[in-house]
C-alpha cells in the first residue's frame, strides 16, 4: 500500500483547471515542529518538492489561508491549504477499456471489488493493464487527480474492496481518514496452521534488509504496523480468519501472519514450507498445492462519506477460489471426524 509519487512539475497543458475549493490537510503530532516545506512534502506526497516550493512562494499553498515561508516551523493542528492550478498528473497514462466491478459510485467516490491478477498502479513491468488505466477509461476526469484518485492499494493477487476519490476534496478527506485510522478495513484470509484463538500483531514493518522486493518485521527503523485477527473456522491444518487493519503497510497481513507462523495459503513470497493435513485426499492436495495466489480478500470497507459526512459501509462475498478452498477443507475435516 505504498505508492510512488508523481512529479506534476514535468507536465504541461494549455488549459489547466483551478480547484474550486482548497485541499486541506492538518499537521499531525509526529510532524509538529518541522519546517513548512518539509511538512508539505509529507502531507502532499503526490507533488514534487520543487512544485510545492513554487506553490509556497506563489501563495497557492498557505497555512490557515495566509502565506508563510518555507522555513517556518509549524505545529500540531496547523491547517495547510492548497489552492493550485491542476494539470493532468501523468500524460503517459492511457485509458483502457478494462471491466470494473463497481459496488458504489457517486460524484465524490467510487467503491469497487478488485479481482485477483489486477495490478493497481502502473510500475516497472506493468506499464498498462492496471486498475488506474481502467479508472481513466471509466471516468476520464480522474486524469486531473493524483494517482487517478487511488488512495490505498491491494496487492496484485489480493481481491476485494477499494475506494477511489473522484475529486481533490474527496481525496484529501479520505487520506485524512486513513491517516487517522478511522477507515474500517476487514479482510478474510485462510492461513496454514490451526490457531487456538484471535489476537493482535504489533510489529513494525519495512523493506527486507537483503531482498528489496519483500517486507519484513524490523526491530529498528520500521514503520508502525498493527493487525488484529480472530478465528472464523478451524480445519485440520488450516484456519479461516478475519483480519482488521489499524495501519496499512505494504504486505502487512501477509508479513504479520507469517511472522507468527501462520502464513497465508498460496502466498508465493511469505508462504514458507508447503503444509498438508495428514491423510488428505488427492483433490485437496492438488487444490492446496496449486492455489494460484495468497488467500486474502478485502471483504468489508467502512468510511465517512467525504461530502455528506455520513458513515457508509460495503461488503462483498469471498471470491470463488476461496469459497472452493473452504468447501474442500470442510469436507476434509468431516471425512476425518471419526478417524
Amino acid at each position: 500500500m505504498t505508492e510512488t509519487a508523481v512529479d506534476p512539475s514535468s507536465i504541461t497543458d494549455p488549459a489547466p483547471i483551478t480547484a474550486p475549493v482548497p485541499v486541506i490537510a492538518l499537521v499531525p503530532p509526529e510532524l509538529s515542529g518541522q519546517r513548512f516545506d518539509q511538512i508539505a512534502a509529507e502531507l502532499f506526497p503526490d507533488y514534487s518538492r520543487a512544485r510545492l516550493q513554487s506553490w509556497i512562494k506563489s501563495g497557492d499553498l498557505t497555512v490557515a489561508g495566509s502565506p508563510a515561508k518555507a522555513k517556518d516551523k509549524l505545529h500540531t493542528g496547523s491547517q495547510l491549504e492548497l489552492r493550485a492550478r491542476l494539470e493532468p498528473t501523468n500524460p503517459e497514462w492511457q485509458a483502457e477499456a478494462i471491466a470494473l466491478d463497481i459496488v458504489f459510485e457517486d460524484d465524490d467516490i467510487l467503491v469497487l471489488n478488485k479481482p485477483a491478477g489486477l495490478v493497481v498502479h502502473p510500475a516497472a513491468g506493468h506499464a498498462d493493464g492496471t486498475l488506474l488505466n481502467a479508472l481513466l477509461h471509466h471516468c476520464p476526469a480522474l486524469e486531473m487527480i493524483p494517482r487517478a484518485g487511488i488512495v490505498h492499494r491491494l496487492d496484485k493477487d489480493t481481491t476485494g474492496l477499494m475506494v477511489v476519490a473522484k475529486t481533490l476534496q474527496a481525496q484529501a478527506h479520505l487520506v485524512e481518514q486513513l491517516q487517522a485510522r478511522s477507515v474500517h478495513r476487514e479482510y478474510n484470509a485462510i492461513v496454514c496452521g490451526v490457531m487456538i484463538g484471535g489476537g493482535s500483531v504489533d510489529a513494525a514493518l519495512g523493506r527486507h534488509p537483503r531482498d528489496r522486493q519483500r517486507q519484513a518485521v524490523l526491530a529498528n527503523g520500521g514503520k508502525e504496523a498493527l493487525t488484529h485477527y480472530r478465528v472464523l473456522e478451524r480445519f485440520r491444518a488450516h484456519t479461516h480468519i478475519v483480519c482488521l487493519l489499524e495501519t496499512g503497510r505494504t504486505h502487512q497481513i501477509r508479513v504479520h501472519m507469517a511472522h507468527i507462523h501462520f502464513p497465508l495459503v498460496g502466498d508465493p513470497v511469505y508462504g514458507g514450507r508447503f503444509r498438508m493435513p495428514a491423510g488428505a485426499d488427492a483433490s485437496l492436495i492438488d487444490m492446496l498445492r496449486d492455489f494460484p495466489r495468497q488467500a486474502l480478500h478485502a471483504r468489508r470497507l467502512e468510511l465517512i462519506h467525504p461530502r455528506r459526512d455520513e458513515l457508509l459501509s460495503w461488503e462483498v462475498p469471498l471470491p470463488d477460489d476461496m469459497q472452493r478452498l473452504l468447501a474442500a477443507l470442510q469436507s476434509d475435516r468431516q471425512a476425518h471426524v471419526d478417524v
